[in-house]
């Protein structure tokens, strides 16, 4: 990152950020400062209790994590900015309940409907970031978003973009939880915003509605017990006693975020990129089961759902679908699928496919 700075006036700069990243779409910008030791202290409790399960990379790259100006060099502040992703559905007036309900469909979490947030948004930083250069002069910067260790939560938070809720996402008071983030670490000399302060007050819905109980208290997740990490994450077998608690929740979960009373403020996004694909904002899981991995690779392309791969997306379809409430017919062709999918499986996926047969055919599973 280039040492050599603009002189111009803080709160001329910021506007003009802020200007400009609303111009390219954003729905909020702030400045954070880069002092992140109360976020590393949390980080670090975390860690040490193992809440992180196989999340290995949270504990990469030491203290580049909370030290901006480590991770890169010069770094003097950092620009947090929110997209809106919440999707105009396109297969018809069901809701997100409905369709928790329906457990003949499958459930994705709705940041992944349709493609993949990363590329957009990275793009459209550096855009922001050369736009800047051009009113202000040549600054340092890099551009994030999700791709590296970084505290992007805390960072919105000192950007005054939200707080850090209950269930550990970000709330805005004006636009919910259902956003991205993205951060330009720069060498630019200005005065960071306003932190935002708490608005959670008393209301415990997001920790009681969770199917797992990964919520163990106010602010603390064990990601080993999330939906998220479980269908994502987690590249092995689920463990036992959870799958039932999966219901019909193939990638990822939002029950936290649909519950919170913050999100009636939520705004559909305005980017025809995150518009559901394929039909799967209401997916048939029968259908599902039913791609190989051609398939699988042909209709996931460009879309957050392939970097999982096929072979998790039978685990989790599998478990959904012994997690299924079926009338005689459907339950005769789910056993029927769940069945022949078994000699083209790894014994991973038969593992799982044998505990939904089981579940279906009401035999122990002792």
């Amino acid at each position: 990152m280039a040492q050599e700075t603009p002189l111009f006036d803080s709160k001329s700069i910021t506007d003009k950020i802020k200007e400009i990243g609303l111009s390219l779409g954003f729905q909020n910008i702030g400045i954070a400062s880069i002092d992140l030791e109360q976020a590393q202290q949390r980080l670090q409790q975390w860690l040490a209790q193992g809440r992180h399960g196989e999340m290995g990379y949270m504990e990469s790259h030491g203290s580049k994590r909370w030290r901006p100006d480590e991770l890169v060099e010069n770094t003097r502040s950092v620009i947090s900015v929110s997209l809106n992703y919440w999707p105009e559905e396109k297969s018809g007036p069901i809701t997100p309940w409905q369709l928790l309900d329906d457990k003949g469909k499958g459930y994705i979490s709705r940041y992944a409907l349709g493609r993949d947030y990363h590329k957009l948004m990275r793009k459209r930083l550096k855009k922001m970031a050369q736009m800047i250069e051009a009113e202000i002069g040549s600054f340092g910067y890099r551009v994030f978003v999700d791709s590296a260790p970084v505290l992007e939560k805390p960072l919105a938070t000192q950007a005054g973009l939200g707080w850090i809720g209950k269930h550990t996402n970000i709330v805005n008071k004006h636009s919910g939880s259902w956003f991205f983030l993205g951060e330009i670490y720069t060498d630019l000399p200005v005065e960071g915003d306003k932190a935002s302060t708490n608005h959670c007050g008393s209301c415990r819905q997001c920790i009681d509605i969770c199917p797992t109980a990964a919520i163990t208290a106010p602010y603390k997740l064990d990601a080993r017990l999330c939906i998220s990490y479980l269908t994502i994450e987690l590249k092995g077998a689920i463990p036992i006693e959870l799958r039932p608690l999966i219901g019909n929740r193939i990638f990822g979960c939002d029950d936290c975020q649909l519950i919170c009373p913050w999100n009636r403020f939520a705004q559909k996004s305005e980017e025809s990129d995150f518009s559901p694909r394929h039909g799967l904002d209401q997916p048939d899981l029968l259908e599902l089961f039913g791609w190989d991995e051609e398939q699988f690779l042909k209709r996931t392309e460009g879309m957050a759902i392939r970097r999982i791969g096929h072979e998790q997306w039978l685990r989790n379809i599998a478990v959904a679908l012994g997690n299924g409430t079926l009338n005689d017919e459907r339950k005769e062709s789910t056993v029927t699928a769940l069945t022949a999918r078994i000699p083209t499986s790894s014994a991973m996926v038969v593992e799982h496919i044998e505990w939904a047969l089981q579940r279906l055919t009401n035999l122990s599973q002792e």
